[in-house]
């Protein structure tokens, strides 16, 4: 094997320039591949931050042909047993309208035990003007988003007349202000359960009970095992299927796009070993004449490209990844509201999926090296002498 290895290296050296170019376009298209990866790994996991970790995993709902869920306490002891449930929130939620002065907006009321609630929602990492936890300890309270705010006029200190028919109207005063860069900043308002239960006129039932899982993932199977008790529950899985179908399509059509580019780089190193082989033909020659196997010929050519493949790949990913970071410092505008609220691109560069690359493209061009292999192969050691 030392002696394959000799004359594939021997190889490679004599011929820089080919090299340098088939190096090159290998380089390149890892370079796109990394770049791509750390995009879309990044793109996922805020999209998942953005949408999945605001959302309950699990939504529990009435029985069938029930409005509200009357024994919920017993309900979450029950649902806080299950194996990988981390916390459970019930809630009264509702439709209401708004009014402050001469402005008003309908939104939804949402009412709820502050403490489990910021658990599900992540609400207090998205508060921007007082305090979410205010609801706990100030009687007739509300958090509103910062749409409807601005809609309103209010700002923390206001009271705000909430109504709705069949409602026992309140003045609520407004605690806190939390912005999403989402709808739910303009739909959404939170109150105490206890508040809700008295503006609604009911006594001490749900509409609604959020779950949360340490497995975002398990919530289909935690929402089989709440069916078991006779109420309704729906995985975020199921509930949002479009989340689902963006990563999806996203995820698909870059690894098309992006297996097409490497297998066309790969084709740029078959090229340059058959450049080679014609080149080497002489050489070819005289190495059968002293003895070297078929097999021997066709490991240095495989050689060859394994090589270049390992080069470029090892190139493509280094700048890659130093593409990857550099673009990953690059901060929106704060002042814009184009991108939902992300501050910076997205980046996450993973080691497992550099080493994913650099072995498949490797192997690629191990693949890729057959050809030009087989065909030095063939060569009749006479003929290609006497070529010389």
């Amino acid at each position: 094997m030392y002696f394959e290895i000799f004359f594939a290296i021997r190889q490679i050296r004599a011929r820089k320039f080919q090299t340098l170019l088939s190096v090159g376009a290998i380089a390149l298209a890892v370079m796109v591949l990394t770049v791509s990866q750390a995009f879309m790994v990044g793109f996922t996991q805020e999209l998942y931050n953005t949408s999945v970790n605001k959302l309950p995993h699990v939504s529990v709902s009435p029985q069938e042909g029930k409005d509200y869920i009357y024994l919920y306490k017993s309900l979450v002891g029950e649902i806080s047993k299950i194996e990988g449930v981390t916390t459970v929130s019930p809630f009264l939620t509702g439709k209401a309208s708004f009014r402050f002065k001469a402005n008003s907006s309908n939104a939804e009321l949402k009412g709820i035990f502050p403490e489990q609630e910021k658990e599900i929602s992540s609400i207090e990492t998205d508060m921007v003007k007082g305090d979410f936890r205010e609801l706990d300890f100030s009687r007739n309270s509300i958090v509103i988003g910062s749409k409807l705010a601005e809609k309103l006029g209010v700002n923390p200190g206001d009271s705000v007349d909430v109504s709705f028919p069949n409602a026992n109207p309140l003045s609520l005063k407004v605690v806190g202000i939390f912005h999403t860069g989402s709808p739910l900043d303009e739909s959404l308002t939170y109150t105490s359960l206890d508040t809700a239960q008295e503006f609604y006129d009911v006594q001490d039932v749900v509409n609604g009970i959020s779950v949360r899982l340490e497995d975002y993932n398990r919530d289909r199977e935690v929402a089989a095992e709440i069916k078991k008790t006779g109420y309704k529950a729906k995985g975020w899985t199921e509930s949002n299927p479009e989340i689902l179908r963006t990563i999806a399509i996203e995820s698909t059509s870059n690894n098309i796009v992006l297996g097409l580019i490497v297998v066309i780089a790969s084709f740029g190193v078959v090229s340059t070993l058959n450049l080679s082989v014609i080149g080497a033909t002489s050489q070819i020659g005289i190495l059968r004449a002293m003895g070297a196997t078929v097999s021997s010929i066709q490991t240095i050519f495989i050689l060859q490209s394994g090589i270049l493949g390992l080069l470029g790949a090892l190139a493509g990913t280094l700048s890659g990844v130093a593409i990857s970071l550099a673009l990953g410092q690059y901060e929106y505008p704060a002042s814009s509201e184009l991108y939902g609220g992300i501050s910076t691109i997205p980046v996450i560069v993973r080691v497992g999926d550099i080493l994913i690359i650099v072995f498949a493209v490797f192997l690629l061009n191990l693949i890729a090296g057959i050809y030009p292999a087989q065909q030095a192969a063939k060569l009749d050691p006479v003929m290609a002498i006497s070529t010389r």
